[in-house]
């Protein structure tokens, strides 16, 4: 085999730097948990006899990549936890890190947000400069994230995306969620990725819409009297009758738990929601913007 061939060789089997994500420093439990299953790596593949460099061969990842993993400075995947678990012979006990790692591969912030999605009974949800979060498609979040500016890495990227979709799970829950959205129409037009990834979001929208326990609704731009010009509105409500709130036009933008806070940011989204076309009229709205692209 020539020099070249072996290199594509080698570069094919040993996957350097892929599976894992930077630890996020000012996330102390996600600090301490990944630094817990690399000690618990480190010790198993040492009890094992094997140098970092074997086992970096005998699981096809990078000895750079296995020196991070073990020094607590990178997220493994759980394919790498899997791999792991088969070369050290732990008879499961290494994969089953994954259930703890899982927790911690997301920024804190989001994940914070998505066990609180995970809990709600109700969630209402009004968004006026992208399409919210929860509604994207996978190829709508990567072109919103690919124009912030500083611009991403592709591995901040790809973590983000990842938090992202793993919070719409909120829509196959059992016993499911009321979710209701509110979206105002220039969020819709603006063609976010280009034409297709455009339509997409829009076929998207009509998908979710036809669940029972999804209300979407268009906020048409021409309304005079608008009580959303405070910008986006967040109200989770849980079944022990708590909720929290947040609106980034009150309250400086933090969340809220005071009952009387709560009645003013259910109160403006219940005046959007009345101003805004129904489900019915929306869904017709957005098939119209299908039919004219």
């Amino acid at each position: 085999m020539s020099v070249d061939g072996e290199a594509v060789r080698l570069a094919d089997e040993v996957q350097a730097d892929e599976p894992g994500w930077e630890v996020d420093p000012d996330d102390e439990w996600g600090v301490a948990v990944v630094a817990t299953v690399g000690r618990q790596l480190k010790l198993r593949r040492e009890a094992a006899g094997m140098r970092a460099c074997d086992f970096a061969a005998a699981v096809k990842y990078g000895e750079d990549l296995v020196y991070k993993v073990e020094g607590g400075k990178r997220i493994p995947r759980p394919e790498y936890l899997e791999k792991a678990d088969e070369v050290l012979g732990a008879g499961g006990l290494i994969a089953a890190m994954k259930e703890d790692v899982a927790k911690v591969r997301y920024p804190k912030k989001v994940r914070e947000l998505a066990k609180l999605e995970s809990q709600a009974v109700e969630i209402s949800l009004y968004s006026n400069h992208n399409v919210h979060g929860l509604l994207q498609t996978e190829d709508h979040m990567r072109a919103l994230f690919d124009v912030w500016l500083p611009a991403h890495t592709e591995a901040e990227t790809e973590r983000m995306v990842a938090a992202r979709l793993a919070r719409r799970s909120v829509f196959e829950r059992s016993p499911a969620p009321m979710l209701s959205f509110v979206q105002e129409e220039v969020t819709l037009r603006r063609p976010v990725g280009g034409t297709m990834v455009w339509r997409r979001q829009l076929e998207r929208l009509l998908e979710l819409g036809k669940l029972r326990h999804v209300s979407i609704q268009v906020m048409p731009t021409d309304v005079e009297d608008h009580f959303g010009t405070g910008g986006l509105i967040e109200v989770l409500k849980f079944a022990d009758g708590t909720a929290v709130g947040r609106s980034d036009g009150a309250f400086n933008g933090r969340p809220v738990t005071d009952p009387k806070q709560l009645r003013i940011l259910e109160l403006r989204y219940g005046m959007i929601r009345a101003q805004a076309l129904t489900p019915r009229e929306s869904r017709a709205f957005i098939e119209q913007m299908l039919g004219e692209s």
